[in-house]
């Protein structure tokens, strides 16, 4: 089900986008991430999440997946464990190029008021910035971003 709440709202071409800047504080509730940090990348086709310890198993047929995450920049005392269906495995290209074979699952984003199902891969991010990157997948029907802000939601 997809929510929209009072923010910054933009109408563009008869359409009412909610106005994103380039890092975000996001929800991923069916996760029990209450918060992170998010980098909007619209190089990106789909969403990355930082995850370590990534065990696919078998539930009752179905395809899941578990794996920890560490949701706090630079911080790795806080821990979430999580389980999600696992939707696909697929080659995903970074910016350098390289090619890294990755889990997909489909989890609830929450940002600017707007509550909706995307993809997500998981990948050991510990090395960058952000723990999450929002690719345009996510992004796309329903946001507009404003590279000069920063936290607009």
């Amino acid at each position: 089900m997809e929510r929209i709440y009072k923010h910054s709202i933009l109408k563009y071409h008869n359409k009412s986008y909610v106005v994103i800047g380039w890092r975000e504080w996001v929800s991923l509730p069916s996760l029990g991430i209450d918060l992170i940090k998010a980098k909007i990348d619209t190089g990106a086709r789909t969403s990355a999440l930082h995850a370590f310890d990534i065990y696919p198993f078998q539930e009752d047929g179905i395809d899941r997946v578990s794996f920890k995450i560490h949701p706090i920049q630079r911080n790795n005392d806080v821990t979430i464990q999580c389980t999600a269906d696992l939707i696909d495995i697929r080659n995903v290209s970074d910016s350098g190029g390289h090619q890294e074979l990755r889990y997909v699952i489909e989890t609830t984003l929450v940002m600017g008021g707007i509550s909706r199902l995307i993809h997500v891969t998981l990948t050991d991010r510990s090395s960058m910035n952000f723990r999450m990157l929002l690719g345009r997948k996510a992004l796309q029907t329903y946001y507009i971003i404003d590279p000069a802000r920063s936290f607009h939601t």
